[in-house]
């Protein structure tokens, strides 16, 4: 029984949070920026490739989420904390976790939508050719768990900060570092005996496994552990509650 309440609790504050969303324009001028730089960067090169393959377009993603996740997350604590509203909310009977999950599941379920308008890109191409399912799985999966592992960390810095324009420039450089760190450029430049980790840490080289249709176990607890490191330290910023 109270579990059921407890998660009851999360998904009233869960559709409050992705309402809230969609209750201005900036929701819809995010899809739409989103849609329209996806397409036309993708179908800018297709064509000429010839190719029915939806590689290309996943190996964008990463880029357009690192400006999206970050002006998706930046508002979600600092506007709480600048308009005061964010005492009013926890001092009512809910937990930290409760109103950090919510947040993060409502900021990932407004990116999901985003994604879910881009299904007809694979599917245009499947009409042209013979488009193989497996990479595009991945792709999209992999996308949930980089977008996913952005979010956390945007709502981490989010935290951190009563300004918005601050919570995005630090939530972009940090999920910039975090997506690069394990490339191979990077890599190239790095003594060898922290290649390993580097690569291992850096949340790039876990979704080029997932694009590929490589769906392997160590790459989902890698960016399970992930988000639920920055959900924690979230929390953890919450009760330390310095920020009155």
């Amino acid at each position: 029984m109270k579990k059921s309440l407890y998660l009851k609790t999360i998904y009233i504050l869960f559709k409050k949070e992705l309402m809230s969303y969609f209750n201005s324009p900036i929701a819809y001028v995010f899809i739409g920026v989103f849609l329209v730089a996806g397409n036309w960067l993708f179908f800018n090169t297709f064509f000429l490739a010839a190719n029915a393959s939806m590689r290309n377009y996943f190996a964008l993603l990463p880029w357009i989420f690192l400006f999206l996740s970050p002006a998706i997350t930046m508002r979600l604590w600092a506007e709480e904390k600048k308009s005061g509203t964010i005492e009013l909310l926890l001092t009512l009977p809910l937990t930290d976790w409760q109103v950090v999950l919510a947040k993060f599941f409502s900021a990932l379920a407004f990116l999901s939508i985003s994604l879910l308008f881009s299904l007809t890109i694979p599917l245009s191409i499947a009409f042209l050719g013979n488009l193989d399912l497996g990479p595009v799985f991945g792709g999209y999966l992999g996308a949930l768990f980089l977008g996913g592992s952005y979010l956390a960390l945007g709502l981490f810095i989010s935290s951190l900060t009563k300004n918005q324009i601050i919570a995005f420039i630090i939530g972009l450089a940090a999920c910039f570092s975090a997506f690069i760190i394990g490339a191979d450029f990077v890599l190239a430049g790095s003594p060898q005996i922290f290649t390993p980790i580097m690569k291992f840490i850096g949340l790039g080289s876990h979704f080029n496994n997932i694009a590929r249709g490589v769906i392997d176990t160590k790459d989902i607890i890698y960016y399970i552990s992930f988000i639920f490191l920055f959900l924690w330290l979230n929390v953890r910023v919450i009760e330390n509650r310095e920020w009155k």
